[in-house]
């Protein structure tokens, strides 16, 4: 079994309430929107890491990360990217690979909107977007998914709130 901890557009952002909300977590998924080369090697110090870059990465954060992840864990096959859209409207550069090899989970990040989903037009695929953990962007609460992988079961799947984009709080 992995408890994967999972945060996307931290857009520079970290701070110890996040790690400690990820210190049981085997693995820690990033869905782009870094924001700087610190939060990988914090991340990377942490625990064992898999990471995409986004649209605001810069070129070293690129080179030190994935535009895509395509990787199989506890007998699931996951793709993550940045820019994905979410069901039914698919980034139109991601849908042609997601119908023609589709994963069982879909991860992405970009739009700071947590969503989990059953896409039923796609294999039953879930989509997975854990809203934004960083204090940029629109979104009104900051917040990550946590979640248990084993042999082809996804459980114990939970949104954890980090607080209102706008108060970092203690």
């Amino acid at each position: 079994m992995k408890k994967i901890g999972l945060l996307s557009d931290t857009h520079g952002f970290i701070d110890d309430r996040i790690l400690n909300h990820l210190v049981h977590c085997d693995e820690i998924w990033h869905a782009g929107d870094i924001g700087s080369v610190e939060i990988i090697d914090r991340l990377e110090a942490f625990k064992p890491t898999r990471i995409v870059y986004g649209n605001i990465d810069n070129k070293e954060i690129q080179r030190r990360t994935h535009e895509n992840l395509h990787f199989e864990i506890e007998g699931f096959r996951v793709w993550m990217t940045h820019i994905g859209g979410a069901p039914p409207r698919y980034n139109p550069v991601v849908l042609p690979s997601l119908r023609n090899d589709t994963p069982d989970i879909f991860v992405c990040g970009h739009s700071h909107i947590l969503r989990v989903i059953r896409d039923k037009d796609l294999a039953n695929m879930l989509y997975i977007n854990p809203g934004a953990a960083g204090k940029e962007g629109f979104h009104k609460m900051r917040t990550l998914l946590r979640f248990n992988l084993h042999d082809g079961v996804i459980s114990q799947m939970e949104v954890v709130e980090l607080g209102k984009r706008g108060a970092i709080e203690p």
